[in-house]
């Protein structure tokens, strides 16, 4: 008999079960009455043909996933906010340096409140080093607007987490399916893979494929499944060298690793990125991971081309460096250096897009 993973990570809970108790394991989560999900509007689409039907694909990737299956920090919770900051620290970030940073960003963060009173320059000394300190900002953006608009606690239906900062279509999905449990599937770089190698064998477009991911949730289990096709995906059915003999789904393959890549051109899998070394990228985190390092003292204008990495360009590190200013990522203080953006005022900051001192 094939156990049901799903049964044991999601108890009996509905997919409206709302949260009330922070980082509990989800079969103690206290809950209160069921309010509806609403599920996001998608184009109409035919009926999945039998091979690509959930029914006969599920039993065989609850079975790999009983003992495939990844520990990971993020899935012992069903708080919303837990977890959009944990979906928000994978976009493009590794597994490996997220988990560690994920605990002690939680202990110093643990709710919207904390991250709003907080202030913008406090959440990304807490961020430096996962990259795309862009990310970090928005979370922020997002507390102080969940703390204004909906009580501090993160709205349950997706069309209105997609209109918060930097949350889109795959992050309100993503707190939907695993702070909820709705019935939705959703289509990181991972399972896009999966999807158009797998299960149809061509690249899919956008709409397609989430039509496609929410088909194949089997009623009831959208935790659980999401789970395990992310971890199919990232563990199994990689970018490189996929490991297709240990694939679950190896005898409906539509691809199986013979002739050009569906994936390739995909929806949600990404192109390689162009070379991190040498890029206004790299001069970005030097100056940002610097400004944390110097705190409230900042960075001399003087230094900014030496610490960018660019010592005899210091044009181009001037040019980076009011990018992020005018990101709002750094700020001028008053003594003319360059540091993370702190409270100059009851609910304002120190003005964006300033230029540097002269």
């Amino acid at each position: 008999m094939v156990t049901d993973p799903g049964l044991l990570e999601s108890g009996s809970a509905p997919a409206h079960a709302a949260v009330v108790v922070r980082g509990a394991p989800a079969e103690q989560l206290a809950r209160t009455s069921p309010v509806p999900m609403s599920r996001p509007p998608t184009p109409a689409a035919p009926v999945l043909a039998a091979p690509t039907r959930s029914e006969a694909r599920s039993a065989p990737l609850w079975s790999w996933w009983a003992t495939a299956r990844r520990a990971l920090p993020w899935r012992e919770t069903r708080d919303p906010w837990e977890v959009l900051v944990a979906e928000m620290m994978l976009t493009q970030t590794q597994v490996a340096r997220v988990v560690p940073r994920y605990r002690s960003f939680l202990e110093r963060f643990p709710d919207p409140a904390s991250a709003a009173v907080a202030g913008p320059g406090a959440v990304l000394a807490a961020w430096v080093g996962l990259g795309y300190n862009r990310r970090a900002l928005q979370l922020q953006r997002t507390a102080v607007r969940v703390v204004e608009e909906h009580g501090g606690v993160l709205p349950r239906d997706p069309s209105q987490l997609e209109r918060l900062p930097g949350v889109g279509a795959y992050l309100a999905r993503a707190v939907a399916v695993f702070a909820f449990e709705a019935d939705l599937g959703v289509v990181d770089t991972n399972v896009g893979r999966l999807l158009a190698r797998a299960v149809v064998g061509r690249p899919l477009r956008r709409r397609e494929a989430q039509v496609l991911a929410d088909q194949l949730v089997p009623r009831g289990k959208g935790w659980a499944w999401n789970q395990a096709m992310l971890d199919l995906g990232a563990l199994v059915c990689r970018r490189r060298s996929p490991h297709c003999n240990a694939c679950p789904w190896q005898a409906d393959c539509r691809w199986a690793g013979s002739g050009p890549d569906p994936a390739a051109g995909s929806f949600a899998v990404g192109a390689r990125q162009a070379p991190f070394a040498g890029s206004d990228r790299q001069g970005r985190g030097r100056l940002v991971r610097a400004a944390a390092a110097a705190g409230p003292a900042g960075i001399a204008a003087a230094d900014l081309a030496r610490v960018a990495g660019w010592p005899d360009d210091p044009t181009r590190a001037e040019r980076v460096a009011a990018g992020l200013v005018e990101e709002g990522l750094l700020a001028w203080t008053p003594a003319g250096t360059l540091a993370l953006p702190v409270p100059a005022g009851p609910g304002r900051e120190l003005p964006r897009g300033a230029s540097a001192p002269r």
